[in-house]
């Protein structure tokens, strides 16, 4: 162990930007953590749990934090075992990594409330106020590159914890409740969470604001898949990655009452994993609005009237029956109708016109 540390570089833990840092220099080991908290069903606790703590048997492959420390596994395999905590405490300092993306921003309050039971480890942490995608960074500017950091005092563990339980919640009331609260212990909270909640149906539409960004790129002439998955100056929105963006499109354009389009229809029966053929049938596709498409634009219609809707927000259950929405403030769930069939228009219907 005091092979590794013998430079008395920082521990760094990140997100899914963090796979530069050895390369960088900065450290001799990092640790990047690849849950995604913003799509699908949350991990429950002991799964969380499990993933952290010493490593045993019962870790199937990729099931235990030290997967991604390639040094480790390389230098001094035995380190692999411990658990996070017992990994932290042979360093001076433990630097947290994590942009402004909200999904970064889920794992540093996750990671905070987890480490928060370990006085002698949260008196090592320092959170880098990064304001950039770390994965943009290449690993010589990230080498000089003069990050502030702060000291994690109480202030930013209670911050953290309010904010990872509120996240955890079965509805979205206690995460809107938080934007009344002072954050500014986590400066980057703020507008991830105002991001996040901007991700559930709007009142009007019925869909998330990337959904509808997506739409409306759409009827502005962006009819491949790429551009919507890799143009993120054009996009805009930071929440979900490439492959979530993918499961928005198909969720999109395969329901009954479809808002695209040209989406290949391999991707119905090929597996979330299959990632070569899902590439493939996305580079296939041409994508367009139907007449459902062009009204919700326009919002003059409510995707959820004509599609059922059955999705995670944190850790609350979207439904038809139980959708909250977003106005730009909360709006609890309303009784819902039956679903309807669109019936679509003449083809110079009004509200099929370019934006």
């Amino acid at each position: 162990m005091s092979e590794l540390v013998g430079s008395m570089k920082p521990l760094i833990l990140g997100g899914e930007g963090g796979s530069n840092f050895e390369a960088s220099g900065r450290t001799e080991a990092p640790v990047t953590f690849l849950f995604r908290f913003v799509d699908g069903k949350l991990p429950p606790p002991d799964e969380l749990a499990f993933y952290v703590a010493a490593q045993t048997e019962q870790h199937g492959p990729g099931g235990h934090w030290s997967v991604y420390t390639f040094r480790w596994h390389r230098q001094l395999d035995s380190l692999k075992t411990l658990s996070l905590v017992e990994a932290c405490r042979p360093f001076e300092t433990v630097e947290l990594w994590f942009d402004p993306a909200p999904n970064d921003q889920l794992q540093l309050v996750w990671l905070l409330d987890l480490l928060s039971p370990h006085p002698e480890v949260i008196a090592k942490l320092k959170v880098r106020l990064v304001d950039l995608d770390l994965l943009m960074v290449e690993p010589e500017p990230l080498a000089k590159w003069k990050v502030p950091a702060i000291d994690v005092t109480e202030s930013e563990i209670e911050t953290a914890t309010m904010a990872w339980r509120a996240y955890r919640s079965a509805t979205p009331e206690a995460c809107f409740g938080l934007l009344a609260e002072d954050l500014s212990a986590l400066p980057l909270l703020r507008p991830a969470l105002l991001d996040l909640l901007e991700e559930l149906p709007s009142h009007a539409t019925g869909l998330g604001a990337t959904e509808m960004r997506l739409l409306e790129l759409i009827a502005r002439g962006y009819t491949l898949t790429n551009a919507l998955f890799y143009l993120y100056s054009v996009r805009r929105r930071r929440v979900f990655n490439t492959r979530e963006i993918g499961f928005l499109l198909e969720g999109l354009a395969h329901g009954p009452n479809p808002a695209i389009a040209g989406l290949d229809d391999e991707l119905r029966t090929l597996g979330r994993e299959n990632y070569r053929g899902r590439g493939e049938a996305y580079r296939r596709s041409l994508l367009s609005l139907t007449e459902l498409g062009w009204a919700i634009v326009a919002h003059k219609e409510d995707f959820s009237r004509y599609n059922p809707i059955d999705r995670w927000w944190g850790g609350t259950r979207l439904t038809n029956d139980r959708l909250w929405r977003w106005n730009p403030a909360l709006v609890a769930p309303q009784p819902s109708r039956p679903l309807s069939t669109f019936v679509s228009g003449p083809a110079t219907h009004p509200y099929r016109q370019p934006l």
